[in-house]
């Protein structure tokens, strides 16, 4: 019997960055979901397909095989065979990732794939329905969050440091967005499940989210 973390929470709460340090310690496979929802929406966009366009978006879904594999002890994501970890992590694919997930066809596709590999496989796995739709039956679940003022400067420094010319305001209104986007959408809204616990990382450090999630592994 496989053993199952499910992380959700919106976007910038540190769900990748606290997964894979989890996984790490814990000696067990992080799987980043919105990378996967990411090389559909880099496929979308390689396409040119309008991202309003849903009939187009279902249409063009069945011509992108989304993996998951390790290399170097790393999770890679890839797209059709090639490998487009250092391509996914651009504003305009998280935006159009963010759009083309509310799509019923696109999450089905994708969450047969997370199912699948859960059942054989000790893992900790993030995402925005992890808990509610994906893993319902994890045996920990976390919700991790953090206010957007925080998650909007965090990102900021994030692409500051990378040497990108970037508007906080803007950041943080897109975040936002997404967060509203995310938790209204008709399939899988983002929302904590009943039997999750709550993590807010606003005044937290990386070591302190990542010890405390260890700790109700332990118990869990």
């Amino acid at each position: 019997m496989s053993y199952n973390i499910a992380v959700d929470g919106p976007a910038g709460a540190g769900k990748s960055t606290i997964a894979k340090l989890v996984a790490k310690k814990k000696g067990i496979i992080y799987v980043d979901t919105g990378a996967m929802y990411r090389a559909m929406a880099l496929f979308m966009i390689r396409e040119n397909v309008d991202p309003k366009d849903q009939e187009a978006i279902i249409a063009k879904c069945a011509d992108a095989n989304v993996t998951l594999g390790q290399e170097d002890g790393q999770q890679v994501v890839y797209l059709n065979g090639e490998n487009v970890n250092g391509l996914i992590r651009t504003e305009a694919v998280g935006i159009m990732a963010s759009t083309i997930s509310v799509i019923g066809e696109v999450r089905a596709k994708l969450v047969e794939k997370q199912q699948a590999l859960a059942k054989t496989t000790d893992l900790i796995m993030d995402g925005r329905d992890i808990g509610t739709v994906v893993l319902p039956n994890a045996n920990l679940k976390i919700y991790l969050t953090a206010s957007s003022e925080v998650r909007a400067k965090r990102r900021f420094d994030e692409l500051i440091a990378k040497g990108q010319k970037c508007d906080f305001a803007q950041i943080k209104a897109d975040i936002e967005e997404r967060d509203y986007r995310d938790m209204h959408r008709e399939i899988s809204p983002l929302k904590q499940a009943d039997d999750a616990i709550l993590v807010d990382t606003s005044y937290m450090t990386i070591d302190e989210v990542v010890e405390k999630i260890l700790a109700l592994a332990e118990e869990n």
